[in-house]
């Protein structure tokens, strides 16, 4: 597939699906605490995307090749979950990181984002992980512009939670999005400056770097007596993960991000507000 520029029209219409994508997380950030099950919150966010926005959650019985058709609304990654993670009736604890990753379809376009929550007070390792994790995603944002190159955007992002003592996820990466949920181009979140391809105006991609505690490898949730579910993806070492993600698009002046709300964190000090509006 070949990278697809999105017109002005295309533009507006993933800004609209990119901001309802946000507002799902808003809307359930007060349900997200100590006794409500994962399970709870998909059906939260469900009923909120169909009957509230007017839209379609992507992921539900969404099947890429080699793949069974995924159960749920939204993907709920708890802990040393990598990504992918399926939602269920286990209630979540204090101490449990999450992350939640939310897609909707709005008027045939894809809006696509997710946000890590830490429940009740959390230990001071997990919150500097979700906490260099988020820096990590917009070290990478902020490398957006014009004539840049993907690799500027991998090598940010890798340098820097590196040097925090973190490692890198290879096996997933950000990638184009649209009509289409997953497109052209794919957006790794290592690698060297002015390598991969060009940014061009009218761009839009996700930026989603999964950042681990301990070492990089992952493998198949396979864990006790249950069968693999085809989905949920694990550390290696067990070790905690942490996932950010926004959608930003190619503007003729650096970036934008569709992806922010109301309700969404704020982008760390290093951005500096002409850039995140640029």
């Amino acid at each position: 597939m070949t990278i697809v520029i999105k017109n002005a029209e295309e533009i507006e219409a993933m800004r609209r699906a990119c901001r309802l994508a946000s507002e799902v997380l808003d809307m359930l950030t007060p349900h997200v605490r100590a006794g409500v099950t994962t399970k709870e919150i998909d059906r939260l966010a469900h009923d909120y995307m169909v009957n509230v926005q007017g839209g379609v959650p992507a992921t539900l019985n969404y099947q890429p090749p080699g793949y069974p058709p995924y159960p749920a609304s939204l993907c709920t990654s708890l802990n040393d979950v990598v990504c992918h993670g399926i939602p269920d009736e286990r209630p979540l604890k204090n101490g449990d990181i999450l992350n939640i990753d939310v897609t909707i379809i709005k008027d045939g376009f894809h809006g696509d984002n997710s946000r890590m929550f830490v429940i009740g007070e959390g230990s001071i390792a997990a919150r500097r992980l979700v906490q260099i994790t988020y820096e990590a995603m917009w070290k990478g944002i902020v490398k957006v512009r014009p004539g840049a190159r993907l690799g500027d955007i991998g090598h940010a992002i890798q340098t820097y939670a590196e040097n925090a003592g973190f490692s890198i996820v290879r096996e997933y990466c950000g990638h184009g999005v649209g009509r289409r949920f997953h497109e052209e181009p794919q957006v790794l979140h290592y690698g060297r400056p002015g390598t991969l391809e060009e940014l061009q105006p009218g761009m839009i991609f996700t930026i989603e770097p999964m950042i681990n505690a301990g070492r990089r490898d992952i493998k198949e949730d396979r864990k006790g007596n249950r069968p693999y579910d085809g989905w949920t993806i694990v550390t290696r070492d067990r070790s905690l993960s942490a996932h950010w993600e926004h959608t930003v698009l190619v503007t003729d002046s650096g970036y934008e991000v569709l992806t922010l709300s109301a309700g969404s964190p704020p982008p760390p000090d290093f951005v500096t507000p002409a850039l995140a509006a640029s």
